[in-house]
């Protein structure tokens, strides 16, 4: 019965993907490929609405669908744009439109930079918002005009995070987490075994919410040429619920404009008249018409990001990593590498795997920079230890050095509670695997916890040799604590604070190159379907179908557990607003 019903669920699936892409056929069998043309009095146009992931790169069906939902660019499309557009005389500015974006505070940080070199060379920014978020508002505080809707609003809050803690409802089910840990600051197993945060754990997040708050506040002072404790002040009077009016009077924002009004500001601004509409251009179409020129020998930049897995599609897959890694190293043209590390971690076999492949790289003679951006943490700290030169963002997220395990022990659910008892026959003791259905032996237990230690070992020798530090100092940093990329630079965890354009850079000096000489990876592929989709904009035939973002991160959710079954070097997941 179940065969049959995967097979008609697997055929139903292939007459609803056939049918799509017959559909798209149809549309665009008089189509012709078309090709983006850049224009004089262009704009470039940041959309910051939705997730802003590190690099557009979906790696299966489910995600394209995902991606090509939301209109907001890669933080890569970005800076490289805004990077190019500064000397391109047919960029007149930037409109930014805030849209409540999501991105972590070291990518924000990195656009600000880039932003603010975009304006030293003489042009202008324009940021537009119906109510801008504090995320949002910090970006935009590069703009020479900061304009709000006359009904919108603006928050500046502080830095804070919440943690969830399951104990209560596991105690109720009936289930009960095993943790094999190493690492006194190792919080990520607390919500599963607390009912709140631990002191360490509490103490560690203080420190590194408020570095990046005094980043954030210090950010909107100096650009907005207001007093910082004026800031201060305000993060704690729940300003957005003020009138809009009261922001000009603050020194918040400069206009107050309907965004109709604004389009004819822009078209002024770039050259055009006011009744015309602005020319503006996305960062992914502006790179498309600028194209790519780079050819021979060129640094690569291996990009990173998301949690590390040892199989998959979605993250950074261990095997797929490694294979382009050693693709590389044997790359005559490759000269060398800057790896962007976003990850908080994850699967410590695959880190593991990963370092080893970089050290192949090294032994090729090539030097490998590592630029770290949100997070770095834990086997993300793990794959960048071994760098010859690590650099970070002052509000880069990193350390996090520990491991741990966690196997749920659900006897008190599944015998308990349902009635459901089990018997097991052995030749020896400890012949049967480790069971989720009844709590570990002593034996068993002693064995996990020496295998997590052994891990732990490995991981501080790894570090210890990388940065030049012996083992006891650096488990007297480690312990799986978390740092920010300014105290770590101070511990001598990293070596320089700067962004990705700023490692490209150094590496290029090193290797007497031009820091244009970039080629990004893993190298993207469009396929056909993806091709025939974009070009008929077959996105509405694809949500009558059925397809829903949210039974699509449901999907992604299963993904993330199920491979989180292994040890693992994974910072906490919290959400920092």
């Amino acid at each position: 019965m179940l065969g049959t019903m995967a097979g008609l669920w697997i055929s139903i699936a292939i007459l609803i993907f056939g049918g799509i892409i017959a559909l798209g056929v149809a549309l665009g069998s008089g189509a012709s490929e078309t090709t983006v043309k850049l224009k004089k009095n262009s704009i470039l146009y940041l959309d910051l609405s939705g997730a802003i992931d590190e690099r557009y790169q979906p790696t299966d069906f489910l995600q394209f669908i995902q991606a090509s939902q939301s209109k907001a660019p890669s933080l890569e499309e970005m800076l490289n744009s805004v990077h190019l557009a500064a000397k391109d005389k047919n960029i007149e500015g930037i409109y930014i439109h805030c849209a409540a974006s999501s991105m972590g505070i070291a990518s924000r940080e990195e656009l600000i930079e880039a932003l603010e070199k975009f304006k030293k060379a003489g042009k202008w920014i324009y940021a537009y918002a119906d109510g801008y978020t504090q995320g949002d508002y910090l970006v935009a505080t590069t703009a020479d005009n900061l304009v709000l809707n006359p009904m919108g609003n603006l928050d500046i809050h502080g830095v804070g995070g919440t943690t969830p803690f399951f104990k209560g409802l596991l105690d109720k089910l009936g289930i009960k987490m095993q943790i094999i840990k190493v690492g006194t600051y190792k919080s990520a197993v607390e919500p599963f075994i607390l009912t709140q945060m631990s002191e360490p754990a509490r103490r560690q997040m203080q420190q590194y919410c408020d570095t990046l708050w005094s980043y954030t506040a210090q950010t909107i002072a100096e650009n907005r040429n207001i007093p910082l404790d004026s800031v201060r002040s305000m993060a704690s009077q729940l300003i957005s619920t003020r009138p809009a009016e009261s922001y000009i009077q603050s020194g918040l924002v400069d206009s107050l404009f309907y965004e109709r009004m604004v389009n004819e500001n822009l078209a002024v601004m770039s050259g055009l008249d006011a009744d015309k509409d602005p020319r503006l251009i996305s960062p992914s179409d502006y790179l498309s018409a600028k194209g790519e020129n780079v050819s021979g020998r060129h640094i690569a930049v291996l990009y990173a990001f998301g949690d590390i897995v040892d199989e998959g599609n979605g993250g950074i897959v261990g095997s797929k990593m490694v294979e382009e890694i050693i693709d590389l190293a044997k790359d005559d043209d490759v000269a060398g590498m800057v790896l962007r590390v976003n990850s908080p971690g994850g699967s410590a076999f695959a880190s593991e795997q990963i370092w080893e492949a970089l050290q192949f790289f090294k032994k090729q003679g090539k030097p490998l920079y590592v630029s770290m951006g949100d997070y770095a943490a834990s086997g993300g700290y793990y794959i960048s230890c071994g760098a010859d030169r690590i650099f970070a963002d002052r509000t880069t997220i990193t350390g996090s050095i520990g491991v741990f395990g966690m196997i749920p022990d659900a006897s008190g659910l599944v015998t308990d509670k349902l009635g459901v008892t089990f018997s097991t026959v052995e030749t020896n003791p400890n012949a049967a695997p480790i069971s989720t259905m009844e709590a570990m032996t002593p034996v068993q237990y002693e064995a996990m916890q020496q295998h997590v230690e052994l891990i732990y070992d490995l991981f501080t020798g790894r570090v210890a040799a990388g940065r030049g530090m012996s083992v006891e100092d650096v488990k007297k940093i480690a312990e799986g604590r978390v740092w920010v990329g300014s105290n770590a630079l101070e511990l001598g965890l990293v070596d320089s604070l700067g962004s990705l354009e700023t490692t490209v850079a150094a590496l290029a000096d090193e290797l007497d190159m031009s820091a244009s000489d970039v080629i990004s990876y893993p190298r993207y592929e469009e396929k056909l379907w993806e091709k025939i989709l974009r070009e008929n904009n077959a996105f509405d035939e694809l949500k009558t179908a059925g397809y829903d973002l949210e039974t699509l991160r449901y999907v992604q959710l299963v993904n993330k557990l199920r491979n989180a079954a292994t040890v693992q070097a994974r910072m906490e997941e919290i959400t920092i607003q």
